[in-house]
């Protein structure tokens, strides 16, 4: 019997990424399998006389890149229903004018009484170097609830009627770990939220979506993932509504939405957060390791601590520039050792894996010292339990991530990104330099993923890698050269160590028998040169043995 699946991809680069790194002639697809890596012409003679030949004229294969950490499909959520608020170098709203005329076309064509939903606000972009105000907000409209959210989703400005919808006033104290901002005298709230507790539901503005929104998103953050060779997508932090809209979506069977092709939609891992309590197993809804027509739920989210930006991370010496005005200040944790053992042990038990948020280092050595304890009073091998961003973390305390066998993804981007912020604002030219410390960290053995935290910094992978490799930041600057990696050692991090970090690695990660036949084809091999990786494009993405034409970006 013939096979008319088969593709036979020849003649250019291919980088497997296995653990040899292997850099075979040919590699033979069939259906959305991998069936052999190997020579051109043992895997002609292998092949079926129907197979599809696929001369790759010179450019290079790769494994898809998997996203290790990321809020998909933000990005759809964003480019369909929110007002793109970025500055240079990701966007172009680089003043409080183009902010409010932004915010204005909008409301012109929304129905009053509807929200309007700004997002990725960085004030320090801004020439004027401030949030907006809620008395501003309130004189674009007095018709429609408003809020704009800080890029790094932990703060962000409401105006009037957006705050009576989240139920706060100027009697309302502050909630635990959470600052309602006020007027300089003290009284009157001025719209700045900070922290989740006080953004409440603002903060995942889940309720202005509804099924048919969502199902929209997907379709377009898929495109674009698809356009830069992502073929594994993740949804770090997802609450009930979206667990049950990725359930219901994969399952095909939302209501009033029409039945979509999923092999062309980017398959996603769903980490529920740690607050929803123990949720049913077996492929029902919660921690399966089956597939569901491209949706499986992973690790369990949890948070140490918050920002450096709007300084809610958890440091042991004060930041640079404190915001606050107060030369000591450094935030002081909202967690202790107690409490996140209580909080992790349970789902550490019953076997699931933990992804745990933490940018501070005093924060971290808190959460390092809660998973030394449950994994001394419970024992388990390969837990894969994950430090997210880990943006601070000293080199003792990558000396006890290796010995507690624990992994981290580093939060990359932000090098290039905000290096210069920083430097000037929140660490200081000495922390600076080591932020991020994914060299340390190879050093140490410790297996470690990259991410962008997409839509924090836009679905780019070669970018992230040169990130990664080069740590210039916007002006040009290196940071912390003793802290790059090899352009291989960021290719790992964005394939087979994502695959590994979330369990996936027997599915993806690598080019091998067996695996699916989710590839990435560049135009110029990554590892050529460190400082030209951001110049490569994305020529083709094969998703699961389907190959998808790119869109023009």
């Amino acid at each position: 019997m013939q096979d008319d699946s088969q593709v036979l991809y020849f003649n250019g680069t291919i980088l497997t990424v296995d653990e040899e790194f292997s850099i075979p002639e040919a590699v033979l697809t069939a259906g959305d399998r991998v069936v052999a890596v190997g020579s051109f012409a043992a895997l002609r003679k292998q092949a079926s006389p129907n197979v599809r030949l696929r001369d790759l004229g010179g450019l290079t294969m790769i494994p898809g890149f998997i996203d290790p950490h990321g809020h998909f499909p933000d990005s759809g959520f964003l480019a369909l229903f929110r007002v793109d608020l970025a500055p240079p170098p990701i966007g172009d709203c680089s003043s409080m004018t183009a902010v409010f005329d932004r915010l204005s076309d909008r409301l012109r064509s929304t129905p009053a009484g509807d929200w309007v939903i700004g997002a990725r606000l960085d004030p320090d972009g801004l020439a004027e170097g401030r949030f907006p105000t809620r008395d501003e907000l309130d004189r674009l409209s007095d018709r429609h609830p408003v809020w704009i959210g800080h890029f790094t989703g932990h703060g962000g400005v409401a105006n009037s009627a957006a705050l009576a919808f989240r139920g706060v006033d100027e009697t309302t104290p502050n909630p635990p770990d959470g600052v309602f901002g006020r007027t300089p005298d003290g009284g009157r709230l001025n719209g700045l939220l900070t922290g989740p507790t006080a953004m409440g539901a603002l903060g995942a503005t889940e309720f202005m979506m509804n099924a048919d929104g969502f199902a929209r998103a997907m379709d377009v953050a898929s495109q674009e993932y698809l356009n830069e060779g992502v073929t594994l997508a993740q949804n770090a932090y997802a609450t009930g509504p979206l667990l049950e809209w990725f359930r219901e979506l994969s399952e095909e069977r939302l209501d009033g939405v029409e039945r979509r092709d999923w092999a062309v939609h980017v398959p996603v891992v769903v980490l529920p957060c740690g607050n929803l309590g123990r949720l049913p197993t077996d492929g029902e809804f919660g921690r399966s390791r089956g597939k569901v027509r491209g949706v499986r739920f992973g690790p369990r989210k949890f948070f140490a601590d918050g920002s450096l930006h709007v300084q809610t991370a958890c440091l042991s010496r004060p930041y640079h520039r404190p915001l606050n005005g107060d030369p000591g200040f450094r935030c002081e944790p909202a967690i202790t050792v107690d409490g996140m053992v209580g909080r992790m042990m349970p789902h550490h038990q019953e076997g699931s894996q933990l992804h745990v948020h933490v940018n501070g280092d005093r924060a971290a050595d808190i959460l390092l010292d809660a998973f030394a304890r449950i994994l001394d009073r419970h024992p388990r091998q390969d837990h894969r339990h994950t430090l997210i961003h880990a943006q601070t973390l000293r080199s003792d305390q990558l000396d006890r991530i290796a010995e507690l066998g624990l992994s981290v993804s580093f939060f990359s981007a932000h090098i290039h990104y905000w290096g210069e912020y920083h430097r000037q604002v929140s660490l200081g030219p000495e922390r600076a330099e080591t932020i991020s410390p994914a060299r340390s960290a190879a050093n140490r053995r410790i297996r470690f993923t990259i991410h962008n935290d997409t839509t924090v910094t836009p679905m780019r992978p070669l970018h992230l890698m040169w990130c990664a490799a080069s740590r210039r930041t916007t002006s040009g600057r290196v940071l912390g050269s003793n802290e790059r990696i090899s352009p291989k050692e960021a290719l790992i991090a964005h394939t087979r160590d994502a695959a590994w970090q979330v369990f996936e690695e027997r599915e993806c990660g690598t080019i091998e028998t067996g695996k699916r036949a989710d590839l990435a084809i560049l135009s110029a091999n990554p590892l050529v040169d460190a400082e030209s990786i951001r110049e490569i494009r994305v020529v083709e993405t094969v998703l699961g043995g389907t190959a998808i034409s790119n869109s023009p970006t």
